[in-house]
């Protein structure tokens, strides 16, 4: 099984040093043991030079086999464990820049407490390299906003996150109380980078009219968002999560209610296969719960 991962690691890193780091293991033992592999099957999985390595049509193939073995191996763990205790042991859980930052730190102590035997590890990434980690079988679930084209998965939806207009305190628009698309015709605002989810969904969340994005400021960050805002550089969109949770708190902002913009919705998404999936469904509830009463 371990010669399976670092195969399946080699094929998706293209690098030995790459491959092995991900296993945790020197790459002299990750080298090793692909030979050792390739001995036992009679076949040469890749093509090996000082710069390079190179990975055979059969390698490939087989790489795509031994995931998923290793998909239904981690299932027949994961499927004794949850049916030996509720919501206990290990839960790799993949979490979104624009969330997990303004949820994870008012929800955790609540975890802790009521479930004292589940321990969580978090990943922060973007959404498409969160739900490549998890249709791979390397997290269990993932807390991403929706619309996004997550395929065949199983989802639970946790809340609706609105959005307010950012503006700083001598801007034109910093003079309504409240904004609709036709009031955001043609703004140019400063977004997060591409890949950012949240970017396409400010964008989309006026129809048909709203506003555009500045195209010569990309930001990595909400936070770098905000301090620019605050500079008189820009508007932006800013999720309520993110306002709720402080984001804003030490900055000279008028914050402006938005209008019939379309919400981003938060989910909790995992494989229809996982066999924990009634444990996320009701983990999902209890999220749910918790961001209810906090709210009030």
């Amino acid at each position: 099984m371990r010669q399976l991962e670092f195969l399946v690691a080699l094929v998706e890193e293209q690098h030995f040093g790459r491959a092995a780091e991900k296993c945790n293991v020197s790459q002299s033992a990750l080298s090793t043991a692909l030979k050792e592999l390739e001995q036992n099957l009679g076949v040469h999985l890749a093509e090996r030079t000082k710069r390079s390595v190179t990975i055979t049509p059969l390698g490939n193939a087989l790489a795509d086999r031994a995931r998923r073995i290793l998909l239904d191996t981690r299932a027949f763990v994961d499927f004794a464990s949850a049916n030996s205790r509720f919501l206990a042991g290990d839960l790799k859980l993949g979490v979104i820049s624009t969330v997990g930052p303004y949820l994870l730190p008012g929800l955790m102590p609540h975890l802790r407490k009521k479930f004292p035997e589940l321990r969580l590890f978090i990943k922060e990434g973007m959404t498409s390299d969160l739900l490549l980690a998890l249709q791979n079988g390397y997290l269990d679930a993932v807390l991403l906003a929706l619309p996004f084209e997550i395929g065949d998965l199983a989802y639970e939806t946790l809340f609706e996150d609105g959005y307010k207009l950012a503006v700083g305190p001598d801007h034109p628009l910093a003079k309504l109380k409240h904004a609709e698309g036709v009031d955001l015709e043609g703004t140019r605002m400063m977004l997060l980078e591409k890949g950012h989810c949240l970017q396409q969904h400010a964008l989309s969340a006026f129809t048909p009219i709203g506003p555009v994005q500045d195209s010569t400021f990309e930001a990595t960050s909400l936070s770098t968002l905000v301090g620019m805002v605050a500079e008189g550089l820009g508007t932006t969109l800013l999720p309520d999560i993110a306002i709720k949770a402080g984001l804003t708190d030490k900055y000279d902002l008028h914050l402006v209610d938005v209008d019939k913009a379309l919400p981003r919705k938060i989910t909790l998404t995992w494989r229809k296969s996982s066999p924990r999936g009634e444990e996320l469904k009701q983990l999902g509830e209890f999220i749910k719960q918790i961001y209810e009463g906090q709210k009030t």
